[in-house]
């Protein structure tokens, strides 16, 4: 082998040993309580995020708004998360039977619920915000509605990407529950 065939192979190989990064899964605390819909089956249909939340790295907006990250990467693609996470806890709250597109029973859903999301990020100020729009949308077009949320979690900033991961996963348990309370009444 040529010194500097042998050379760049010897570079790729280290550059691909160091470049193990830090992945986070979402721990989902347990829905603990019930609220009942007037819907027996939910699909939830599209869940969109901004860019940055939809990103694979997990970031932070400081005090400035910028938007920053450490290079640590959330386990799954955030999209698919939170679309599982809230179809979980949608099912848990109510007793329906939820599922996140693509619907997978040969039964249509009663309803279909779009969430368009404009902020789901963690600050340096200790708070993890999730801020958008819902839309409802049923077949019969009587009980379609939309609303806005706006939710709150706080966290610690100084105990990294393991506090802003379980701060995710309390502020989609609080969309869910907001969700059934609301949209899905």
């Amino acid at each position: 082998m040529k010194p500097f065939a042998f050379l760049i192979l010897t570079l790729v190989t280290l550059a691909a040993c160091g470049a193990a990064t830090e992945r986070y899964i979402v721990s989902s605390p347990q829905a603990t309580q019930s609220q009942r819909i007037a819907f027996r089956a939910v699909e939830i249909r599209d869940v969109s995020l901004p860019a940055y939340a939809a990103d694979d790295e997990i970031v932070r907006r400081t005090a400035e708004g910028k938007l920053v990250s450490d290079g640590v990467l959330w386990a799954d693609t955030p999209d698919r998360a939170v679309a599982l996470e809230l179809s979980r806890h949608l099912a848990q709250i109510t007793g329906a039977r939820v599922a996140s597109n693509p619907w997978p029973f040969e039964a249509l859903p009663d309803a279909r619920l779009d969430l368009r999301f404009e902020t789901l990020v963690a600050g340096d100020d200790g708070n993890f915000r999730a801020t958008g729009q819902y839309f409802v949308a049923v077949a019969d077009g009587r009980r379609e509605r939309s609303g806005v949320f706006d939710l709150s979690v706080p966290f610690d900033p100084e105990a990294g990407p393991a506090a802003v991961a379980a701060a995710r996963g309390q502020v989609i348990l609080d969309l869910a529950g907001n969700l059934a309370r609301t949209a899905l009444r």
